[in-house]
């Protein structure tokens, strides 16, 4: 069964479990999680030469979006306290967020923006459903320190998938839509923003319903026969994560209605693309919806991750496609072999008490250290972005194929 799938009774033996530690919020130390990093770290992996801030902010719109904000930072040697970072999974009752671990960042909340080298391109990071945006500082961060500003929003869901995953699916790229807007209004004179971000220069990363959102935000359009005949297949194979279909396809009238459609389309949907996504990065994405059709709509560079063992996003259904039949002259498939659907989300440093026998659909993947898969996705994903959004030449010749070794992983790519 789907990790997804099965999380949401094992959140409701964790919130009454929560409930009788939450005074002490004691931890109980991971001693097998090592978040140090790792000799054999890539190039790219490794910390940039940037400081690191981080800001909350909250969009003033009619729908306002929590943002969590990281930046190139003034390192001006205040000891102003690095941040505990929660991996959290937003829930409805009776708290707003559970957190399933927490991990230690290395940014700086508050301090300064460095205007030394702004303004800098733009990485919007869509969060996997119902996770909150800290759950990705590890990434967040790591972009930052080199020369990006990172913004993840809280999108407006929580757990429960069977109620809540359809309405995600309408409402996540009007989010990015929505957060665009409100971005191109910041950087003008006066703004929040000002002289920090380029506009002009926007990459959109996510991961699982996050890489949805991604792909969306590049031109991916939902396919109705695509999707349908999808599933019909997935069904009658009695695939792992083919519960999507049983939570989605009994919405689609719901969803065509919410997207303001009078019915739902029998091919493609309307778009609900930005010709300011210059790039993305869709982490173990959910790209079953759209079908070749849909997919071929992107046309800009994309990098495509996954983990060949995943059952919630499986990589035929979302990394696979992604890369295959989007019409983007440059594009990157990374196959992570073996990995699962949490690969990418945060590290579990310490672990509450009252999740500590829940941990390991969450903390652990079978036969990756955790932390090189995240210090292999770091450096991919920094040097894509790199070569995208700064024209860095260094970094597009560490995306062509046959440049390296790396152990666990398949690479494919095309344009560099």
């Amino acid at each position: 069964m789907s990790s997804r799938k099965k999380v949401g009774g094992t959140v409701l033996i964790i919130i009454v479990l929560s409930v009788l530690f939450m005074g002490s919020r004691a931890k109980l130390k991971n001693t097998a999680e090592n978040t140090s990093l790792r000799s054999d770290a890539p190039p790219y992996g490794s910390p940039g030469p940037h400081a690191v801030g981080m800001r909350e902010f909250t969009t003033r719109e009619d729908n306002p979006l929590e943002i969590t904000v990281w930046y190139p930072a003034v390192n001006d040697g205040a000891h102003k306290g690095l941040i505990t970072y929660p991996y959290e999974i937003k829930i409805a009752v009776p708290m707003s967020e559970v957190a399933v671990a927490y991990f230690e960042g290395q940014a700086i909340r508050g301090t300064s923006y460095d205007f030394s080298m702004s303004p800098y391109p733009l990485v919007i990071l869509s969060p996997g459903f119902s996770f909150g945006a800290p759950t990705y500082a590890w990434l967040g961060e790591h972009l930052a320190s080199y020369g990006f500003v990172v913004l993840a929003p809280e999108h407006h869901e929580h757990l429960d998938p069977e109620n809540e995953l359809w309405r995600a699916t309408i409402r996540r790229p009007q989010d990015i839509l929505a957060l665009m807007d409100y971005i191109d209004g910041q950087v003008r004179p006066g703004g929040a923003f000002t002289g920090l971000i380029d506009p002009d220069r926007v990459a959109v990363v996510g991961h699982s319903y996050g890489g949805y959102t991604a792909l969306a935000a590049a031109g991916a359009q939902i396919d109705t026969h695509a999707f349908e005949s999808h599933c019909a297949d997935a069904l009658d194979a009695k695939e792992p994560g083919a519960w999507l279909c049983d939570v989605l396809l009994p919405h689609m009238a719901d969803m065509a209605a919410m997207a303001g459609l009078d019915s739902i389309p029998e091919g493609l949907w309307p778009a609900w693309t930005d010709p300011r996504v210059d790039a993305i990065v869709p982490l173990a994405s959910d790209a079953f919806f759209f079908g070749q059709a849909g997919l071929a709509e992107i046309n800009v560079p994309v990098m495509a991750i996954g983990g060949t063992a995943d059952n919630d996003a499986p990589y035929m259904w979302g990394t696979y496609p992604a890369y295959e039949y989007v019409s983007s002259p440059k594009k990157v498939r990374i196959a992570l072999d073996n990995a699962e659907h949490m690969i990418f989300t945060g590290p579990c440093e310490t672990i509450p008490l009252y999740f500590k026998f829940f941990s390991g659909e969450f903390c652990t993947d079978p036969g990756w250290d955790r932390q090189y898969a995240h210090n292999l996705v770091r450096h991919f994903t920094t040097a894509f972005l790199l070569a995208e959004l700064k024209q860095d030449t260094d970094a597009a010749f560490a995306l062509a194929p046959g440049g390296f070794d790396f152990t666990g992983l398949s690479y494919e790519a095309k344009g560099y």
